[in-house]
């Protein structure tokens, strides 16, 4: 660099710092955006260094592909989310219970948050990546006893959220506005003096998603195995209906029911 290009730097240097430390304030005046398409034609791109990141972006793609594409099973049906019930939500606690027998455990009913489904199932193949996409988070099963006043105090927690993933054995009615109507527990109203038996999730048995009553719980097995994490659970249910030639779907059946007033 040369004594003029030296002086002119210095010069900008000193204008910054007398600019910054004056007491001018700076509002913005406007804000622009565009979008850059990102196609097939970065792909094909001749520049020297996109092709260099292409070329280790693609190792890593079949890295990812081999682990991801295997299929588990398939869906006979679309399996989508939404409260207050819905066919994945039903399913992934039907799957939380069914997952009980390989820990020994006989709940009486399964929970699984329905803010921890972040995709849905489409009909046909699902695979690994699928799966993840559903579960991407590291939970994994809790199994856990609650009193039946403490049952009564999480179902109307759920009420408010307007329904969880309710198991098969449940049947909850509540009003619009999130107040419990009714209850039942393999279709028996909820005995306040009676204990009994869930399955869930390590995160919501931890009193999360607004489910304080989880806190009250005893008798806890928490398995804290990688093999324990969920979404292994539920590639071993597409797994096992795969082998038995069959196809997973769930329908809406009034686990959980919104009445007015």
């Amino acid at each position: 660099m040369n004594r003029l290009h030296t002086i002119s730097l210095s010069a900008a240097a000193l204008a910054l710092a007398l600019t910054s430390c004056s007491t001018k304030q700076y509002q913005v005046a406007s804000v622009e955006r565009t979008r850059i398409l990102i196609d097939s034609r970065y792909d094909n791109s001749t520049d020297p260094e996109v092709q260099k990141a292409n070329a280790a972006l693609l190792v890593h793609k079949k890295q990812v592909d081999a682990e991801m594409n295997p299929v588990q099973g398939y869906a006979a049906t679309d399996l989508w989310v939404k409260r207050p019930e819905s066919p994945l939500s039903n399913l992934l606690a039907d799957i939380l219970a069914w997952s009980s027998a390989k820990f020994g455990e006989q709940p009486d009913f399964a929970i699984y948050n329905v803010g921890g489904i972040r995709a849905a199932l489409s009909k046909g193949a699902v695979t690994r990546g699928n799966i993840l996409d559903v579960a991407p988070f590291e939970n994994k099963i809790c199994f856990l006893t609650l009193s039946g006043n403490d049952v009564l105090e999480l179902f109307a927690q759920i009420a408010m959220r307007h329904g969880e993933g309710l198991s098969h054995s449940l049947r909850l009615t509540a009003t619009a506005d999130g107040k419990l109507v009714s209850a039942t527990v393999n279709g028996k109203p909820v005995d306040p003096n009676a204990k009994y038996r869930v399955a869930t999730l390590d995160y919501l048995a931890q009193g999360n998603d607004h489910m304080e009553a989880f806190r009250k719980k005893t008798d806890v097995v928490s398995p804290t195995g990688e093999e324990n994490n969920v979404r292994f659970l539920i590639e071993q249910y597409f797994k096992a209906a795969n082998d038995k030639g069959e196809a997973v779907s769930r329908t809406v059946e009034g686990r959980m029911t919104i009445v007015e007033k």
